[in-house]
């Protein structure tokens, strides 16, 4: 815990009291939006296991993040749905969710501490950490909320369509979800900019367009 906060504790010593972690989740998967948590805790803060969401369990990362939610002073949430993510491409689609998780915060910050990457159109002053998340606490813990916020967007979509299984992949590359896609095409939840979405949508629709004539071929035969 100590390490983690080393950064914290030189930008506290300089008077920078409010300073937000800022990271982001759902780059890779092939469906449901991208998310980004900001997260302001208290110079007190003294959560044990806050670290790298991806080193955690599901249910210890659900655990630590109702523990955050209570004891941040400010949590920010910023989402980008599928169709902007086509429209923009999803590197510009993780900086914008991380820019409105900023902006969503009820609380201004006074620095952010940002996984990997500097957040466009903001003033204010910023820190990006490569490997923020296994090097600040603040990185880490917004990178928890982030990721079960997101899990939890994933599993209502598995509602609505649960011929794909995205409350166990969570939208990404499986093999599980790649012969779903081929099975059933894509869903309305699913990013069409994508190369295995939009081939799939490629090899459909050249099927459609051959059917006809190849439906006239075998006439003759």
């Amino acid at each position: 815990m100590g390490v983690l906060l080393r950064i914290e504790r030189g930008l506290w010593s300089r008077g920078l009291v409010h300073l937000a972690g800022v990271d982001e989740v759902g780059v890779g998967p092939l469906a449901g939006p991208v998310l980004a948590a900001a997260v302001i805790l208290p110079q007190s803060v003294k959560l044990r296991g806050v670290d790298d969401s991806k080193k955690l369990t599901a249910a210890r990362r659900e655990e630590l993040e109702e523990k955050i939610r209570a004891c941040a002073l400010a949590v920010g949430i910023g989402i980008v749905e599928v169709a902007d993510i086509d429209r923009l491409n999803i590197y510009r689609a993780a900086l914008e969710a991380m820019r409105r998780a900023v902006v969503a915060l009820p609380l201004a910050p006074d620095h952010l501490l940002v996984d990997a990457r500097r957040i466009p159109q903001l003033t204010i002053p910023q820190t990006a950490l490569v490997d923020g998340d296994a090097r600040s606490y603040s990185i880490a813990a917004a990178s928890i909320v982030a990721k079960v916020a997101r899990d939890r967007l994933m599993r209502d979509l598995d509602a609505l369509y649960p011929q794909y299984g995205f409350g166990r992949h969570m939208g990404y590359a499986t093999a599980e979800h790649l012969a779903a896609l081929e099975r059933h095409g894509p869903s309305p939840a699913h990013r069409r900019s994508f190369a295995p979405v939009r081939q799939l949508r490629l090899f459909a629709t050249l099927l459609t367009v051959a059917a006809p004539v190849l439906r006239r071929g075998g006439a003759h035969s």
